[in-house]
């Protein structure tokens, strides 16, 4: 199993994969993360780029144990042995699908307030591949 995706197309979504930027609809004002190129609320192409916080909480999560991910978290796995993966809901309220750093699955729970961070995910043609995990946010 793999997620392959091309250098190109990797390059070209780094706004969101990297600065974790989303797309204002200039008609509606429906904020689109990801970004698409037509406007599900109102089918609007007009958008300007707007940054995410990178702030939100933990809306669910799994676990994946070794041997269950793409190919190109192999290392990972390695290294770590599981991988956990959730629905981190941002504070504008868009929801993102990344991988949970820094975290013991064990003391996750629905709701932990998350920061992305940027992070290695893995090498792919030779190239590494950056993009946006999240971590649980320490007590103040």
């Amino acid at each position: 199993m793999s997620s392959y995706i091309s250098l190109p197309m990797f390059a070209g979504s780094l706004g969101q994969r990297v600065r974790l930027e989303a797309a204002r609809c200039g008609n509606c004002g429906t904020l689109v993360y990801p970004q698409r190129p037509q406007c599900p609320a109102c089918g609007s192409t007009d958008f300007a780029t707007e940054p995410l916080s990178g702030e939100g909480s933990l809306y669910t999560f799994t676990v994946i144990a070794r041997g269950g991910a793409p190919a190109e978290f192999d290392d990972q796995q390695t290294m770590t042995g599981t991988i956990v993966v959730g629905v981190v809901e941002l504070r504008e309220g868009p929801r993102i699908i990344a991988q949970i750093a820094d975290a013991d699955p064990e003391s996750l729970e629905i709701g932990t307030p998350l920061r992305a961070v940027l992070r290695r995910l893995y090498d792919q043609e030779g190239v590494v591949r950056y993009g946006t995990k999240f971590t649980p946010v320490a007590p103040a």
